[in-house]
């Protein structure tokens, strides 16, 4: 039952993803469009195309984006929904002449990484290895993205993959790239700017809510607050966290998060051990959180923040007990 709930937000998700490139287009017709994101200096050659909330149809374009300039070119983060490719080239166009020449991706979900093909053969595609092989299926889920590379587009499937750790370009240009186990999917990436001390998460972090499980993709919630953890003892000299949807958070903040996933998933232990049901535990869970995670799921993130806390609860429990 539970798995069906699950399948259910992954396919709406999906859903939601399709609608919004269907949307778009609409828009170039002469019909009411998305607002077009803007684009804001973060750091010294490090700017920002702003990204949306999925909750949010009406002004949904997908996830953060980075534009890393160098002295060669631009390394672009994220490239968001199908559709917003040159969105993305002619917003960066506005703060500098050069090409992109490089891109990363956070994770491989549609809304992150659907425009990745519209930025040509000549870019050089840098993944994880589990993001990879997820878009090299046959078949895949809606938000898993492998539509986006099949047929004459297989072209664009990244030719370089990482496991653990990878460093792209060198001096104060330098970007690592992380991995440090499963949390949203099974191929979550750390993009770090050393000389930014800037790290771009993904939908490792989504502030102030229960993320998105997606165990059709290999994440984990048994996983994912240990994956956080990790991370954290890894990195040093961050002070600007870039979350996959949302406003820049601090370190700090990366690291509440990290909190709060490791206390969800002990309470889902510890009601385990007591034989409670899931519900029950929802049920038990405070409102507002307790302290220190006042914050989470309020305002206008308090209901899809409770439906979210039940599925993520459910995920933690069936890893927990599964046979």
């Amino acid at each position: 039952m539970r798995r069906g709930i699950v399948l259910g937000i992954i396919v709406a998700f999906g859903t939601l993803s399709l609608t919004v490139a269907g949307y778009q287009g609409q828009g170039q017709q002469g019909k009411p469009k998305i607002k077009t994101p803007g684009i804001s200096k973060l750091k010294e050659n490090l700017y920002i195309i702003t990204g949306s909330m999925p909750e949010y149809p009406d002004e949904f374009t997908g996830g953060n984006t980075l534009a890393w300039i160098t002295d060669k070119g631009v390394v672009v983060v994220d490239t968001k929904n199908p559709g917003w490719g040159q969105m993305i080239l002619d917003k960066i166009k506005t703060v500098t002449n050069k090409p992109v020449m490089m891109v990363l991706n956070s994770h491989g979900h549609s809304d992150h990484a659907g425009s990745n093909p519209e930025f040509g053969p000549t870019v050089e595609y840098i993944v994880h290895e589990n993001i990879k092989a997820m878009w090299s299926q046959a078949k895949c889920s809606n938000v898993g993205n492998c539509e986006r590379f099949q047929g004459e587009n297989a072209k664009y499937l990244p030719k370089k993959t990482f496991k653990d750790k990878m460093s792209v370009l060198s001096g104060k240009e330098q970007i690592d790239l992380f991995w440090f186990g499963r949390g949203h999917t099974n191929g979550d990436t750390w993009v770090v700017f050393p000389a930014a001390r800037t790290v771009h998460m993904g939908d490792l972090f989504r502030p102030r809510v229960p993320p998105f499980m997606d165990v059709t993709n290999g994440g984990s919630g048994a996983q994912f607050g240990e994956t956080l953890a990790k991370g954290v003892a890894a990195i040093s000299n961050v002070d600007t966290v870039v979350p996959g949807h949302g406003t820049v958070m601090t370190w700090d903040d990366l690291k509440l998060h990290r909190d709060f996933l490791q206390d969800l998933t002990k309470r889902v232990r510890e009601g385990i051990k007591a034989n409670k049901t899931v519900d029950q535990m929802v049920k038990e869970y405070p409102t507002p959180p307790p302290a220190p995670f006042q914050g989470y799921m309020q305002g206008i993130q308090a209901e899809p923040g409770r439906k979210a806390l039940q599925t993520d609860m459910g995920i933690i429990y069936d890893e927990l007990t599964k046979k």
